[in-house]
């Protein structure tokens, strides 16, 4: 596992501290609030007893900076990772006027008609995309029924045109090798609401970064605190972001 993408991403945070305004670790989604507000998958470490998974300086993470916060990506500990992505994602800026407002499922049945799709992450468009694409592999760390393995990457994203990598395969540092695995003219989509709306995942070979914008932060909290999927979260906007100059436009 490698974390060079994330150690880009810290390295062209700002330099000035900014304040933290609020952490929430909901079941399904962690939030922090700063500049912005970032959300980040939350990934329960798989182990028995949770005394074994403390997370550092719980209950000051709000007095901690955003960058702070930010180093926690960086963990092992893929709860501490969450807070970290999501700290990060509450510190990007970026041009709206860039983004076009869609839902990525909608980028891969276009551009995976009659082509061979490798997913990573089990997201809801599934059945959806299945029906639109010559050949769709699903590969997950908890695999459901017709799922792949996670193991299977290694074999079957060379294979494919249309490669999607969910965001947060960030948090348990898998991005980085995933990425390395598709051919040099796949389409390369990273998407979900974990996805850092940056440069830095262009330069390792995105050619669509699908994320999310929050618009309304105390539905959103509020939401998530309650245990809500990202299905049930309101207050959320969806942006795509294509690379300059890709082929793929």
């Amino acid at each position: 596992m490698s974390t060079h993408i994330i150690e880009e991403l810290l390295s062209n945070l700002p330099k000035k501290d900014v304040t933290v305004r609020s952490v929430m670790v909901g079941v399904h989604w962690t939030a922090v609030c700063s500049s912005h507000c970032g959300l980040a998958t939350t990934f329960a470490p798989d182990k028995p007893h949770d005394h074994t998974t403390h997370v550092r300086n719980v209950g000051t993470l709000h007095q901690k900076s955003a960058q702070e916060l930010a180093q926690y990506a960086l963990s092992e500990n893929t709860i501490e990772a969450g807070i970290g992505i999501a700290a990060i994602n509450s510190l990007m800026e970026y041009n709206e006027n860039d983004a076009v407002e869609m839902n990525a499922s909608e980028v891969l049945m276009e551009r995976g008609a009659g082509k061979n799709v490798a997913i990573v992450g089990h997201f809801p468009f599934i059945p959806k995309v299945k029906k639109a694409v010559k050949n769709l592999w699903v590969i997950e760390q908890n695999p459901l029924e017709g799922d792949h393995p996670a193991h299977a990457a290694s074999d079957l994203i060379p294979q494919a045109d249309v490669v999607a990598i969910t965001g947060s395969s960030l948090i348990n540092h898998t991005l980085d090798d995933l990425l390395g695995l598709c051919k040099p003219e796949a389409l390369v989509v990273i998407l979900g609401p974990s996805t850092p709306i940056s440069p830095v995942l262009f330069d390792h070979g995105a050619n669509i970064i699908a994320g999310s914008k929050i618009i309304d932060e105390n539905a959103v909290l509020n939401a998530i605190g309650q245990g809500a999927t990202f299905q049930q979260v309101t207050g959320v906007r969806l942006l795509a972001f294509s690379s300059p100059g890709s082929p793929h436009q």
